[in-house]
């Protein structure tokens, strides 16, 4: 009976962990990295033919995003997740595969003209259609056998709709272990969605640690905060744009809005529209709205037995098609528009932002994280002007964050969770954090609880019968290693320097075509600039 690590080990993304145990290989998620990778991430000790079983944790595609390619490489047994796990894993994943496809069609554009090869899709949409066929939609609460030796338990994970921590018992002759994946552990007082629910018992625990270090702070106002927002810029006559993950945090955000009108908190704009332009947000919507009982906390429940969507209201529209995206920025209306991406990489909201950028009426409410290097973060962090389509965009509206929305428990949250283990497991393995941070949570349980806590790196192996590391092998790192939390700061703005060169490369293939006079005078501009800081 051995654990084997292979994803978001000392990396928040890409989680997938092997677990070899009564004659049966599993994985417990099989997730795709996002974002900049930090450590060479070994393959998984079985080909995806040999594997038995994928047991997932929740739709989220740095845990789902890879199940289509392990099918395309000849993965064909059962898939293990709760129904709305199911449901969501429906739509995002055929989403991430047109993504592929898309991405893989235009670097064949570009390739073709520089005689390069052809570059194939990481999966395709029939083979994410084709592994759907495989899931087995599973109750929360209730244990299941999977085959002689495997049972498993899915456990309400609190962090997205149909999200779960899963209880796996594994028998080898007269040994059985129980070990707990503990999935993304949520925060609290989410909308819609149940608290995390704990489990008392296991052997041995792998538990995440995104917020690890740090600590939400007290519950801001949503609703008066958002409010507020709407309220201002509607009185200025602009729009109040919202980059939005189409899975969850959409939903938050219209659970808020709901409220907001029923309290009347925006006045003067009666009946104000509010548009969901995301193909995806609506279909992820519709799943919302049809996994009431076993997703639903006790406030949504009461909603609902009221006859009150949660999560809908009038004059909320929805766009699908492109026409319907187009005909938003032509009614003058003032509006909210909630628009995928989040982070503005891509998606709709790069049209949204085109159109109102620029008008000082207009509001951009960025409502989650803003990775360093994206479109998102470049707004947050102030720039004054940005190119959309191939125009210069200056940055005229006001830019807000709404504060403090997280999925993710914070460190008294995961310390709560991990502290209501009446059985002392006997060990914790601390995964699904940034490098560092894994070290940090590790060392405050190991203080905080006795237990013994360990932050693994991929390829890390343990026998779960004798407890032993069977090995341990010496992490490669492909980027520079973390700093300390008191360098962080500095890393941030040197990562944004990073960016600024990046784009500083695109502009200047942007301008391949241009003018000689206006070459020249941009040569010149960037090699005073060098001359400068090139110390």
């Amino acid at each position: 009976m051995r654990l084997v690590f292979s994803g978001a080990v000392h990396e928040v993304t890409g989680s997938k962990h092997y677990l070899e145990a009564a004659g049966k290989k599993v994985l417990v998620d099989c997730g795709m990295e996002q974002g900049k990778d930090l450590f060479e991430n070994r393959d998984i000790p079985a080909a995806a033919s040999q594997v038995d079983y994928v047991l997932l944790t929740h739709a989220h595609i740095d845990h789902s995003g890879l199940i289509p390619l392990l099918y395309a490489q000849g993965f064909r047994g059962p898939v293990y997740c709760t129904e709305a796990t199911m449901e969501l894993c429906d739509i995002m994943l055929k989403d991430s595969a047109h993504i592929q496809e898309a991405e893989a069609e235009w670097k064949n554009r570009k390739g073709k003209r520089a005689g390069h090869g052809a570059v194939e899709p990481l999966y395709t949409t029939e083979q994410a259609a084709a592994v759907m066929e495989q899931f087995i939609p599973c109750q929360y609460d209730q244990i299941i056998q999977v085959c002689d030796g495997i049972s498993i338990r899915f456990i309400d994970a609190g962090h997205l709709l149909g999200s779960a921590s899963i209880e796996v018992w594994a028998t080898e002759g007269e040994v059985t272990k129980k070990l707990v994946f503990s999935g993304d552990i949520g925060n609290i007082n989410q909308p819609i969605i149940d608290d995390p629910n704990y489990i008392t018992e296991a052997d041995y625990v792998i538990m995440e640690s995104t917020y690890g270090d740090r600590v939400h702070g007290e519950r801001p106002d949503y609703v008066g905060d958002l409010g507020e927002v709407i309220q201002r810029t509607l009185d200025r006559g602009g729009n109040v744009v919202i980059p939005s993950f189409a899975v969850g945090r959409t939903q938050e955000i219209l659970y808020f809005i709901r409220e907001i009108k029923e309290r009347g908190l925006v006045q003067g704009h009666d009946g104000f529209e509010v548009y969901v332009d995301s193909p995806l947000a609506v279909e992820a919507t519709t799943i919302f709205d049809r996994n009431i009982p076993g997703c639903y906390d006790d406030e949504a429940k009461a909603l609902i037995r009221q006859g009150i969507s949660p999560i809908k209201f009038e004059g909320l529209k929805v766009s699908i098609s492109s026409n319907d995206s187009i005909a938003i920025n032509t009614d003058m209306t003032p509006k909210v528009i909630i628009s995928a991406s989040g982070m503005c990489d891509a998606g709709r909201i790069r049209h949204h932002l085109k159109h109102n950028l620029w008008r000082p009426e207009s509001t951009v409410l960025f409502v989650g994280y803003q990775s360093v290097g994206t479109l998102g973060r470049n707004l947050v962090d102030g720039a004054t002007e940005v190119k959309l389509f191939g125009e210069e965009i200056a940055v005229k509206a006001e830019i807000a964050t709404l504060i403090g929305i997280s999925g993710h428990a914070d460190s008294e949250g995961l310390m709560k969770w991990i502290g209501a283990f009446e059985k002392k497991p006997q060990r914790v393995f601390i995964v699904h954090g940034e490098d560092g941070v894994t070290d940090i949570l590790a060392e405050r349980i190991r203080k905080e609880t006795g237990l013994d806590a360990v932050a693994p790196y991929t390829g890390w192996e343990y026998d779960l019968i004798t407890n032993e590391c069977l090995a341990a092998p010496q992490a490669v790192r492909i980027v520079k290693p973390g700093i300390s939390a008191a360098a962080r700061k500095v890393s941030e703005v040197f990562q944004r320097l990073e960016a600024a060169g990046k784009r500083l490369l695109s502009v200047i293939a942007h301008n391949e075509h241009g003018a000689n006079s206006d070459l020249e005078k941009f040569t010149d501009e960037i090699n005073r600039l060098c001359d400068k800081w090139d110390r």
